[in-house]
Order: C-alpha cells, then structure tokens, then sequence
C-alpha cells in the first residue's frame, strides 16, 4: 500500500501569520502553487489560497502589502499523517473539495500531499483524476 510519505512533496514554501498578502501571492507565483501552509514555527496554523486571496483581499479592496496572512488564512486546515494511505488522502481531498493537504508528523510540517502527487502513482492515477473531478464540479452561479 502506498502511504501518503512515498508520494507527497517534501520541499516547501510556507508563510509565517505576519507575512503580508502580498508575499503570498508572490510565493504562489513564484512556486506556481494555488495555497500555501502558515505556519508559527514547524506548527501548521492555517492555509491561504489564491482564492483566499482574491475574495477576502482583493475583492474588499485590501491593501495588500499592509494586509497580513493572519487576517484572511483559513485557520486549522485539514491535515494529514504521513503514515496514511494515500487512497485515504485522495478520499479526504475528494471529500473536503481540496487540492493539497499539508502533511504534519510530532506537530511539524513534513510535506505537502497535492493532487498531482497522487498523479504520478500509476496505481493512484485514477483516484487522483477521480478526485479532481469531484473537487472541480461546477457550482451554479447565484445570478
């Protein structure tokens, strides 16, 4: 059975709470990521996303190189061992309509389990694509 550590990525961005919204988004562009853990030393505190970005900066008209991570992280992610299976991961994604999962062992952050992780696996390949589809269902716009 694959675990979650055989397939996850080890090397990581993360922010700190105090890092500015601005720092985000650069991170993300630089990394070509959607989100990125926050972190208060090794300790996962929460996650921010690119759309985290877009509908609680930008569109309130933040500025945000004064706008702290803090204000618009989601606080307590969903986060997984690295001793999990990874179908169980894909299941975990599928079911929290999320596309990367930060991997914690002893309290510190140890990896990031993305879709595209659970890709590369042929064996995983076709849960991942399953997922994807579940997290990309359209919604239907409130016009």
């Amino acid at each position: 059975m694959m675990k979650v550590k055989d397939v996850m990525t080890k090397s990581l961005a993360t922010l700190t709470p105090e890092d500015t919204v601005e720092r985000a988004a650069q991170l993300m562009r630089e990394h070509n990521i959607g989100s990125l853990p926050v972190c208060d030393g090794d300790k996962v505190i929460g996650i921010i996303t690119d759309r985290d970005i877009t509908l609680r900066s930008t569109a309130e008209g933040e500025n945000s190189q004064r706008q702290t991570v803090r204000d618009i992280m989601s606080s307590n992610p969903v986060i997984v061992s690295p001793e999990i299976e990874a179908r169980e991961a894909a299941r975990i994604m599928s079911e929290r309509q999320i596309r990367r999962l930060p991997v914690v062992e002893d309290n510190s952050l140890v990896g990031i389990l993305s879709l595209g992780d659970l890709s590369v696996e042929p064996n995983l390949s076709n849960k991942a694509g399953e997922t994807l589809t579940e997290i990309s269902e359209p919604s239907t716009p409130h016009i």
